[in-house]
């Protein structure tokens, strides 16, 4: 079994909240409510960073979830030229924890680039089932 959602955000602070959103809506449609609050934590990073680092002026971003038989990939792209890269923020830190908290919670995750933009993704494991 494999499927993929995708939808735009305009480059608003509401569409991270509205990402959560969207990936709580597939996760129950595809029957994987296990894996809820590990992908929007994950959601809200990335989208974050993408308003904040890679969204310029005017331009929206994409949150694609694709499953397949293992693994449910969470996507966010991007049109923007900022370079992610993992930070080690120390307690007192109130930012800086986004990417390290992604590379907390899923199996692996990287970043794509293209020739605009750039996608960064975190992929899950997916729980067998019963």
């Amino acid at each position: 079994m494999s499927s993929s959602q995708l939808r735009r955000f305009p480059r608003r602070r509401t569409s991270v909240g509205a990402s959560r959103a969207f990936v709580a809506q597939i996760l129950r449609e595809w029957q994987l409510t296990d894996l809820i609050d590990d992908i929007q934590l994950c959601a809200s990073e990335l989208t974050t960073n993408a308003l904040l680092h890679g969204v310029p002026p005017g331009r929206e971003f994409a949150v694609r979830l694709d499953l397949t038989d293992d693994l449910v990939r969470l996507a966010v792209r991007d049109s923007g030229d900022g370079k992610p890269e993992m930070q080690h923020a120390d307690d007192s830190s109130c930012s800086g924890r986004g990417l390290f908290l992604v590379g907390e919670l899923a199996a692996d995750f990287g970043v794509d680039h293209h020739v605009v933009g750039k996608t960064v993704w975190a992929a899950f494991k997916r729980p067998p089932t019963p």
